[in-house]
């Protein structure tokens, strides 16, 4: 296993949309590390609800977002990782698309069990929510009739910079069309 040359910490989340709470926690990564890498999972989900946007729409977002909070580019790095469905190879999986790297951090109990299995091979932090946050909540308030004003409240969820870029994606519009989609197929 190769060795990072500077002290790099792993985070890796679906980010459908990325939001505050992921915010802060790339923030307290960077304050422990001098290198973020970011891996985007499930790449290859896209337009369905629980993974609306595809693997390009959240690099770019997450990077703008990024920029706009002020963070240096030149201290972290965006991976879009495919899925496997394979717990016990995933964590090696990963391991082939992501740089050398310190510590893993999560708020997934899953992502926690696969890299306790590997034996302490890194260092692995488990992060708390500092924001009550999550995407599920955020895509859910999406999904309201666009004529109730609580239809916007997840724009305060999301950097305001994350706001501007989803709106221009129509993300509220097509998480609508890809329920109703799912709703008639069922």
């Amino acid at each position: 296993m190769l060795k990072p040359l500077v002290k790099t910490g792993l985070f890796v989340g679906r980010f459908q949309p990325f939001h505050l709470g992921h915010l802060d926690i790339v923030k307290k990564i960077l304050a422990e590390n001098e290198r973020i890498i970011i891996a985007i999972g499930s790449a290859e989900k896209n337009y369905v609800p629980e993974n609306p946007l595809t693997a390009g729409e959240r690099v770019l977002v997450i990077d703008e977002t990024l920029k706009a909070a002020r963070v240096n580019p030149a201290r972290y790095t965006i991976i879009p990782v495919r899925n496997i469905d394979n717990y016990a190879l995933w964590v090696d999986h990963l391991n082939l698309y992501v740089p050398p790297y310190n510590t893993i951090y999560t708020g997934s109990n899953i992502v926690k069990a696969c890299y306790e299995a590997t034996a302490g091979k890194h260092k692995l932090v488990q992060v708390k929510r500092v924001r009550p946050v999550s995407g599920t909540a955020l895509r859910n308030s999406m999904l309201k009739d666009p004529k109730d004003k609580s239809s916007r409240d997840w724009e305060k969820l999301v950097h305001p910079r994350t706001a501007e870029l989803l709106k221009k994606m129509d993300l509220p519009l097509r998480l609508r069309q890809i329920n109703e989609t799912m709703t008639e197929t069922k």
